[in-house]
């Protein structure tokens, strides 16, 4: 039998404008949601207005994204998402959309423009992780970190679907490999929801604390 992980990565390296066409569905309703799913900008907006600070407002979305990423349930309760499950699993599309708005809504509140292509990249690329990011870099596979991609002078769109490719396979291969005791566990009742909830959880945390030290503020840029 076939790796299942092996597969999903097959399908996405076997057409790569797919794989930026999807990831770009992604991050468009990331960023503008819709009724049943407020978008980063929006999110952001409303954190900044109760809690008062802006970094303060960012720990609490850290904090919330965590929780909804751990929440049984949480694909049903998200009008429109599972349209974008074309060609993955609903769950990796579901993390996919709530990691993008995570992200996306820090980067909005640390000033960057997340309408910019080049942000935008960097967001994506940020997905990655930052162990993943680190040895792509260091390989030479990718150029730079997503804070240089984020303020690099000119938008590359050649870079731009070379990140595409890197977070589409590594989303895929979450279907096997490390997380391939993860599905399976998920499918025993009890047990399954409570260890998919345990790690959804950690891996958004972490993002969110990567996120948090690459996305510097653009005023200490500036400075």
């Amino acid at each position: 039998m076939a790796d299942s992980g092996q597969f999903g990565k097959q399908l996405v390296w076997r057409a790569p404008e797919v794989a930026g066409g999807m990831l770009r569905s992604i991050v468009d309703f990331a960023i503008y949601g819709n009724d049943a799913f407020p978008g980063a900008r929006t999110v952001a907006a409303r954190a900044l207005q109760s809690r008062g600070e802006r970094e303060v407002a960012i720990d609490w979305l850290v904090t919330q994204h965590v929780g909804l990423a751990s929440a049984q349930g949480f694909l049903t309760s998200v009008g429109g998402l599972v349209t974008l499950a074309v060609g993955l699993p609903a769950n990796i599309a579901g993390m996919a959309v709530l990691s993008v708005r995570m992200v996306a809504s820090i980067a909005h509140l640390r000033g960057y423009d997340v309408e910019d292509p080049r942000v935008r990249a960097a967001i994506t690329m940020a997905m990655l992780g930052d162990d993943q990011v680190r040895k792509l870099v260091t390989s030479g596979k990718l150029p730079s970190s997503p804070l240089a991609v984020a303020t690099a002078p000119a938008f590359d769109a050649e870079l731009e679907r070379a990140i595409s490719e890197r977070v589409m396979g590594s989303m895929a291969s979450r279907l096997g490999g490390k997380h391939l005791a993860v599905v399976v566990v998920r499918n025993i009742p009890l047990v399954g929801g409570g260890v998919g909830a345990a790690v959804d959880g950690w891996l958004t945390y972490g993002l969110g604390a990567y996120v948090k030290r690459e996305f510097v503020s653009r005023q200490q840029l500036t400075r």
